[in-house]
């Protein structure tokens, strides 16, 4: 997948929609044993990356130092009428930097009021005199939107398939 179709594809009002207010992503990468690992965890999009943040001494750190091939996907909705999902591929650069990133308050944001924040702002200041930032930058990305009827090719083919009814060779 080019650049071009990437960025395309991110821009979509429901790409972004996802990309600004979901709360989690899933994050799939190869651990430290070479074994897969997903997990949920909070993020925050700035436009042209993912940005997650963690405690340096978090197993995923090393492991993206060594293997940063990673996918992610965003979703939403719990019926096939509300579900989108937003599936991307990338790669992921680990910096370790000092105190806490703005991205680490920013995704807390979408999960905390105002309140909360001001509470929790210094806590974690407090307690991170590092923090790992994990940016991935999108090389490949798909967004489904099943009730808009944006399905995966092969889903679409079955659908529309069985829409024209069993095919005939008895004539």
């Amino acid at each position: 997948m080019n650049t071009g179709t990437v960025t395309e594809e991110l821009q979509h009002p429901t790409a972004k929609e996802l990309l600004e207010q979901a709360k989690l992503t899933r994050l799939a990468y190869n651990g430290s044993d070479g074994l897969p690992r997903v997990i949920p965890i909070g993020f925050f999009w700035n436009g042209a990356e993912i940005v997650i943040c963690t405690a340096t001494t978090a197993p995923k750190v090393r492991a993206l130092s060594h293997r940063p091939d990673v996918a992610l996907t965003i979703d939403v909705g719990d019926t096939p009428a509300t579900a989108r999902s937003l599936l991307i591929r990338g790669l992921a650069s680990v910096q370790i930097v000092d105190g806490v990133p703005d991205e680490y308050i920013a995704g807390a944001r979408k999960v905390m009021d105002e309140d909360a924040v001001a509470e929790f702002e210094p806590a974690v200041r407090g307690m991170y005199p590092q923090m790992a930032r994990i940016s991935i930058t999108p090389r490949w990305a798909r967004l489904y939107d099943f009730g808009a009827g944006r399905l995966p090719t092969f889903l679409a083919t079955l659908a529309a398939n069985a829409q024209s009814g069993p095919s005939s060779d008895a004539d």
